[in-house]
């Protein structure tokens, strides 16, 4: 701050947020805030809650009839296990991005940077928040779905379990960090072609990886929903946890972790 005869250097608490340690209190009363505006809104709380369980079951009843080979996995338990794997991804990146760019058109966000919460505590607290709503998400499909439905896997539900929500928290990450990008909430729905069409086509799902073309499955190397799907498969073949499971889990836990790293960076106050 300028005065007559020199300048005074002044210690607001938000020129110096970047060095500050995390703020527990600032971050839990964010978390909370966002926990209440997710509970509040009955729209979002259904896409989160209710729709992935309502279209497994839908798919239950469409597998339920048809043929399939002894000693082969049931139509719907693969179908199923595509489905909670996909589900958590494209819901939260849905209601992460438009939340976020709600936070920001509303002036919300640029209030919320000028107290001493950091910038990647922020996205922590959003992180958080989201997770948590992605774990509810996630522990009622797979209840529905092994326990209602009679979903079959060789593995352990609390495998399929864990995916689930490590998808779930990658699209929170992939959901803040396209966010970023958008000014609008309708920009932010269009970044969904953009960044999860492509991982849904290239995945597996539609065409197996090793029967795609080199370059394609180059590509295909290098999206997290590949891995997230061939966790999963293994996880619905082999009793145990295998090497190639494990390893696909810590590729997705790890583009997460980048996606909130890239998010924390380039959060602005608001869309200009």
């Amino acid at each position: 701050m300028s005065v007559s005869g020199g300048r005074v250097s002044v210690g607001h608490p938000a020129h110096h947020r970047t060095r500050s340690r995390l703020n527990p209190q600032a971050y839990l009363a964010t978390t909370g805030r966002i926990l209440r505006q997710l509970a509040a809104d009955h729209r979002s709380l259904a896409m989160i809650l209710v729709v992935p369980s309502a279209v497994i079951a839908l798919m239950y009843f469409m597998f339920a009839d048809l043929p399939h080979r002894p000693g082969t996995p049931a139509p719907f338990d693969n179908a199923c296990l595509i489905m909670l794997g996909v589900f958590p991804l494209i819901m939260m990146f849905l209601i992460t991005s438009i939340t976020m760019q709600r936070e920001r058109v509303s002036g919300t966000l640029e209030r919320i940077l000028t107290t001493p919460l950091r910038r990647f505590d922020l996205l922590a607290a959003y992180g958080t928040a989201f997770s948590v709503a992605a774990a509810a998400q996630a522990t009622l499909a797979c209840v529905i779905s092994f326990w209602l439905l009679g979903l079959h896997t060789e593995g352990s539900p609390a495998l399929v379990f864990l995916i689930a929500i490590v998808n779930a928290v990658l699209g929170v990450g992939l959901g803040l960090l396209c966010s970023a990008f958008a000014r609008t909430e309708f920009q932010a729905v269009q970044f969904m072609p953009v960044v999860i069409a492509p991982q849904l086509l290239l995945c597996g799902i539609v065409v197996p990886r090793d029967a795609l073309p080199d370059w394609l499955q180059w590509i295909s190397n290098a999206m997290p929903a590949s891995y997230a799907l061939e966790a999963l498969r293994m996880v619905g073949a082999h009793p145990d946890l295998t090497s190639t499971a494990a390893r696909d889990i810590a590729v997705v836990v790890a583009f997460a972790v980048v996606a909130m790293g890239l998010a924390a960076a380039t959060l602005r106050r608001r869309t200009p």
